[in-house]
């Protein structure tokens, strides 16, 4: 049984284990900001980085765990903007563990994250992604609406430029009907 909650709080085993996950999808491949190979230490770093922002809910972190405790993903939403757009949030490092690709995870964090978005009163989320990689289906079957390509926008974890596809999704049923 996996559980999807809100992390308030990033410590303890949750750290352990969100800089476990990280260093999962880094080392395979997964253009999320980091080279591989990605050490445990930075990734802990990263992740002990964010936890103010977390904890002052200026960054809202959705984190799947199976019954054991064992993180088998995560996604946030960076809540805080600035002044003139408090009606969006920027979707990010939506994370799945390669043992738990391919069995509607990353679906249920997306769907998860969206709901959470518009209980914080946001209505138009965005995000961006590899051009090319597995993550485009997923988005593209959640309704988001692909805007664009940057070239040569990141490295990948192995050091290959890539590029980024930026997509949005609006929330409020009456926004999505006017596309």
């Amino acid at each position: 049984m996996i559980q999807i909650c809100r992390v308030e709080q990033v410590d303890g085993q949750r750290l352990q284990g969100l800089a476990e996950l990280l260093v999962d999808v880094v080392d395979a491949g997964a253009s999320v900001s980091f080279m591989a190979p990605l050490a445990l230490s930075k990734a802990l770093a990263f992740w002990q980085g964010l936890a103010p922002a977390v904890a002052q809910g200026d960054r809202l972190l959705l984190v799947a765990e199976d019954a054991q405790g064992r993180m088998l993903g995560t996604v946030q939403l960076v809540l805080s903007q600035p002044d003139n757009q408090p009606h969006r949030a920027d979707l990010a490092k939506m994370l799945v563990h390669t043992s738990a690709r391919r069995l509607g995870l990353g679906a249920k964090l997306m769907l998860a994250a969206q709901a959470a978005a518009i209980l914080a009163g946001k209505t138009l989320l965005v995000l961006d992604t590899v051009t090319g990689g597995d993550a485009e289906r997923l988005y593209a079957r959640l309704g988001w609406q692909r805007v664009g390509d940057i070239p040569d926008f990141a490295l990948m974890p192995d050091g290959a430029l890539c590029s980024t596809t930026v997509y949005y999704r609006r929330l409020a049923p009456e926004l999505n009907s006017s596309r």
